[in-house]
């Protein structure tokens, strides 16, 4: 019988969620996807060394501020392990806009047209690229604009059916609902214990996904922030998982039938709700403490590796050559 990575990959668009190059060599997903705390653990990596040290040598040679020519750095470094997994997966890489621009829909725009010309100043086309944007009410509007320019864009840190129908109506090329993010959070309320059916982050990408389907909307699915392989199984036919390299590797290794769980087929259509606006966006956020209180914190630790990143790219740029 298959592994049951072989049986998802039948039903579902395998995405590995690393910076690590040679894993996804190894793994051989379809897309690939990337965020400031990943890039912050690949840097380190020693198989990494002469991207982290091309990107180094060309900051020395730029005008500015320690602090500028770092940020300029960080941003060429995310751009490098980008093409390198663009020349690696048949599909899409995901790069992130700055978490710190998370509540500027202006910048986070431009942020995302400089990433886009910087691809295509490597000869990588925008239709290899998504890009990552925080799923606020400003990450949003951020969105609309971009999928106007044909730039697809892949929504993070999203944990509730407000942010899923407001990406939606932006027409997002993606949203990434996170599953053990929300599990989390409701562990440290002192819930449970959980199985992979009654998990409350499968259960939220459940109705995210039977929403969608329903009312028929272009927008995929992604599945990402796993804890165990439970959590996947229990989302076998979703559009498409963001899985870790440790969590392919356990489902390469496990053995059984893995039944389809989520299929659009059986889904009855039904009529799309109202608009949101942002008055009734931020209120329906107002009223979810989980999802409040995640994409808060997410936003905040995404920001911290980001800074923790240009600190040590700061230290090696000031360090002899």
């Amino acid at each position: 019988m298959p592994s049951k990575l072989d049986q998802l990959a039948a039903m579902t668009t395998i995405v590995a969620d690393t910076g690590d190059i040679d894993a996804v060599r190894r793994l051989k997903p379809v897309d690939c996807t990337t965020n400031p705390s990943l890039l912050l653990k690949a840097v380190d990596m020693p198989q990494h060394a002469a991207l982290v040290d091309e990107a180094v040598a060309w900051g020395r040679t730029h005008p500015g501020s320690i602090e500028a020519r770092a940020g300029a750095v960080c941003d060429r470094l995310a751009i490098a392990f980008g093409s390198e997994l663009a020349a690696i997966v048949p599909g899409r890489v995901s790069t992130e806009v700055d978490a710190d621009l998370s509540f500027d829909t202006v910048a986070t725009v431009d942020k995302a047209r400089a990433i886009i010309q910087a691809y295509e100043d490597r000869n990588i086309g925008r239709e290899k690229i998504l890009i990552k944007i925080a799923s606020t009410w400003e990450g949003i509007r951020a969105a609309e604009v971009l999928q106007s320019e044909r730039i697809d864009c892949n929504m993070t840190l999203l944990f509730s059916m407000a942010q899923a129908q407001a990406a939606t109506e932006a027409e997002a090329f993606l949203i990434s609902p996170f599953v053990g993010r929300i599990l989390d959070w409701h562990v440290k309320a002192g819930e449970g214990p959980f199985t992979g059916e009654t998990d409350p982050g499968v259960q939220s990408v459940r109705r995210i996904y039977e929403a969608y389907k329903s009312q028929g909307r272009k927008t995929i699915v992604m599945g990402a922030s796993f804890r165990n392989i439970g959590e996947i199984e229990a989302l076998a036919g979703c559009d498409r998982l963001t899985i870790a390299p440790g969590l392919l590797d356990d489902l390469a290794k496990a053995e059984g039938d893995l039944p389809r769980r989520l299929d659009s087929a059986a889904i009855d259509r039904k009529p799309a709700p109202e608009p949101l606006d942002e008055k009734a966006f931020r209120w329906l956020m107002n009223e979810d403490a989980m999802a409040t209180e995640k994409l808060a914190e997410g936003i905040r630790a995404f920001a911290k590796d980001l800074a923790a990143l240009r600190s040590k790219i700061a230290k090696r740029l000031d360090a002899p050559a």
